[in-house]
């Protein structure tokens, strides 16, 4: 449900481009969408993450500038400027607290060495930093309509074929674990 919700202001986004194509329509449909998935996010779980408050800041400002000042290049600059302050909390978060965001959200499931939770959020820094500068690529390089079609289905695919990448890298470093693991546990007995 939530990650239905997390993607519902894109889709909206999308499916109002491609009905109407303006994207100052589909722009004034995801402000709202935005707020609505903020709040009903509060309403539902009594908290909202923190990037999701940072998203709907961006989204209205942006958004905002985009129908004000009918320009298109706002609310392009969105996913760009999203992606590098993912990247910058990635890089930043062990200065707080001494661990990695990847260790803070995924710590709790699994157990790794601390190079390998560094590694691993040094990857998720570098995904964010390029993701957006193939946005900016794109947005500049291409027509609108494409842009638009890579903003859902692009950066969504680029995404999961990461979090797969990184699924395979644990899947690795974890069988190697185990059986580390498991060769100490014989040579204790």
């Amino acid at each position: 449900m939530k990650m239905f919700l997390d993607f519902l202001p894109i889709v909206l986004f999308f499916a109002v481009y491609h009905f109407s194509g303006d994207i100052l329509l589909a722009t004034l449909v995801l402000i709202p969408a935005t707020l609505l998935q903020v709040a009903f996010m509060w309403w539902r779980y009594r908290r909202v993450e923190k990037m999701q408050l940072v998203t709907l800041v961006l989204v209205v400002v942006m958004g905002g500038a985009t129908v004000l000042f009918h320009n298109a290049a706002f609310i392009q600059w969105k996913p760009t400027v999203v992606n590098w302050l993912f990247a910058f909390a990635f890089l930043v978060a062990p200065l707080f607290g001494g661990k990695t965001l990847v260790e803070r959200m995924m710590g709790k499931a699994i157990t790794l060495p601390a190079a390998t939770w560094r590694r691993l959020n040094l990857a998720w820094a570098l995904f964010f930093i390029v993701l957006g500068a193939i946005n900016v690529y794109v947005f500049k390089t291409y027509d609108e309509a494409t842009w638009v079609n890579f903003k859902l289905f692009g950066m969504l695919g680029l995404t999961l074929l990461f979090v797969i990448g990184q699924g395979l890298y644990l899947a690795r470093h974890m069988s190697h674990d185990t059986l580390h693991q498991n060769d100490h546990q014989k040579d204790d007995v």
